[in-house]
């Protein structure tokens, strides 16, 4: 039987990129994140450039190779292009977060190690994730610098001032895996993590005329970690997910999710600062969703503006949108979601309209016909 891990929340997420300079500097210029850290020749690291960026609870590092023999990143880029490497759990003690995580079945793939310099020590431990992902137990209690020894403030001082745009927290980390794939990730992540199955998609439930895929949903009983995971299934056309892993070449991370108290303020502001976002809904869409006499309190003709997606379940009701692909590769994407009145879905019922203006990217690609 699974034990407590004693995960306190998400953490940091890194990504491996192309130039972390130009993701570190789109981010805080679009997300309105700010950089706080730097790692790279400056502060002693000739192998690796990384930024450290902040916005409300939610931590990014971006890092870049500065040498080719750094195999590890030059290896993800040159495979998965633009992508997020890990994702990170604050816990209250590495060791035996990690020891658990092993002992009910995960995959190795850094012991618990301490790094330290003269302002205290952080200690990290990782276990494997898809095909070249990681999840990281993470502790910085003892360390009073930024984020972690080898970071210091940043070289550059650029003003990068931009409107808020009202982001707060990540709400989910979404993963596609390959045909009949899914339930081995689910099932690793269940035990070795101590979460359970909250949702599922079975055969028709995400689906258009033209393509489909499963989905599960994974997360801890407090509701803190949320983990969807995407598999195909036979449809006429190739699915979103089928092309995820043709031009990731591989199962990994899909997508983050990440919350607003705002949507309408944070869409608009984002849109203003350059973000692009996924085609709207035909008019059709929002016209259902007036016949249904669906109550919501924000104005439908102000969310249909901005394209923004409606959901309702139960008591609540669910708004989201997703951007467009962010590196070159029609891999890794972002979705701003609003939850209200006590939500808990994943937009079931925006599937369709969703993956629908996905399909419209794909054609422009040349990638939705089967070879």
């Amino acid at each position: 039987m699974s034990q407590d891990l004693g995960v306190r929340g998400y953490h940091y997420i890194e990504f491996y990129v192309g130039s972390a300079k130009m993701w570190a500097f789109w981010l805080a210029k679009t997300f309105s994140f700010k950089i706080v850290g730097y790692s790279g020749a400056e502060s002693g690291n000739k192998e690796k450039v990384s930024y450290y960026l902040e916005k409300n609870s939610m931590k990014f590092v971006i890092s870049s190779l500065l040498k080719p023999t750094n195999y590890d990143i030059a290896y993800f880029i040159q495979r998965h292009g633009d992508g997020v490497k890990r994702w990170s759990l604050e816990v209250d003690d590495v060791k035996k977060a990690y020891e658990t995580a092993i002992a009910n079945g995960g995959i190795p793939s850094r012991t618990p190690k301490k790094f330290e310099n003269e302002q205290g020590y952080v200690e990290e431990a990782a276990i494997r994730l898809y095909d070249d992902a990681e999840i990281c137990f993470f502790n910085g209690d003892n360390y009073k610098g930024i984020f972690r020894p080898g970071f210091i403030a940043p070289i550059q001082k650029i003003n990068l001032e931009t409107e808020d745009t009202g982001l707060l927290k990540v709400d989910h980390v979404v993963g596609n895996v390959r045909e009949n794939e899914m339930d081995l990730w689910v099932n690793y992540m269940n035990k070795a993590l101590n979460l359970e199955t909250f949702l599922e998609f079975g055969p028709g439930d995400i689906s258009t005329k033209y393509s489909a895929l499963l989905s599960k949903v994974v997360r801890s009983k407090d509701k803190k970690i949320r983990n969807p995971i995407n598999e195909p299934y036979e449809g006429v056309k190739k699915s979103q997910i089928e092309e995820y892993i043709d031009e990731y070449t591989g199962s990994g991370i899909q997508h983050i999710a990440i919350t607003t108290d705002d949507i309408l303020k944070t869409i608009s502001t984002m849109r203003k600062n350059g973000v692009e976002f996924l085609s709207t809904p035909p008019d059709t869409y929002y016209q259902m969703i007036r016949e249904r006499g669906i109550r919501i309190d924000e104005d439908i003709d102000k969310l249909k503006e901005l394209g923004i997606l409606i959901d309702i379940e139960g008591q609540g009701y669910l708004l989201q949108l997703f951007t467009k692909p962010i590196g070159d590769r029609p891999t890794f994407f972002f979705e701003i979601i609003q939850r209200c009145k006590g939500s808990e879905g994943f937009g079931q019922g925006n599937f369709q309209a969703l993956f629908e203006s996905i399909e419209r990217d794909q054609i422009l690609r040349g990638n939705f016909d089967r070879e």
